[in-house]
């Protein structure tokens, strides 16, 4: 799946800003620094918002397209915040020949968000991945760390109510 920038304002507190400040002093001045700031910036925010891609590429002397293409690059890296309900939809191959597409759509329909997106209340975020290990189960989604196995897309509004409330 495409990475997507966020699309919810970015906060960040005063501890966090002095964190990341720190974290680029202390590697500006190494090479290759761009992957362990990345690494520390998302430790601290949780994810990678375009104003601290810009502040690490200013702080280290690379381009913001270095900076943004590291990120971007690496699974690892996520540029969206996560929900303090997060969904990971399998779009594997047994999952998608059993329907997880349609799953993956109803999540879609019921919570207005796409694949790499989160909430505007913070309260979910989703990703679409490539395979969780339970093939078995297919068609499979997590919310958290919960599995849920042989879905069908009208399995999903039950699920969702069971973390809105």
């Amino acid at each position: 799946m495409q990475k997507r920038i966020s699309n919810l304002p970015f906060h960040d507190t005063p501890e966090q800003a002095q964190k990341l400040d720190a974290v680029i002093e202390s590697l500006k001045d190494q090479p290759g620094a761009v992957m362990p700031a990345l690494h520390q910036a998302q430790d601290i925010y949780g994810y990678l918002p375009i104003e601290v891609q810009e502040k690490i590429a200013k702080g280290l002397g690379v381009s913001l397209e270095e900076v943004y293409g590291v990120s971007t690059f690496y699974s690892q890296f996520a540029l969206t915040p996560k929900g303090r309900n997060h969904i990971s939809v399998c779009l594997g191959t047994a999952c998608y020949v059993k329907g997880a597409d349609k799953v993956l759509e109803r999540i879609t329909e019921k919570l207005g968000i796409q694949p790499e997106e989160c909430t505007e209340d913070g309260a979910f975020s989703l990703t679409a991945c490539r395979c969780i290990g339970a093939c078995g189960l297919a068609p499979v989604m997590t919310v958290n760390d919960e599995v849920y196995g042989r879905l069908v897309p009208e399995d999903v509004d039950s699920i969702l109510a069971q973390y809105m409330a």
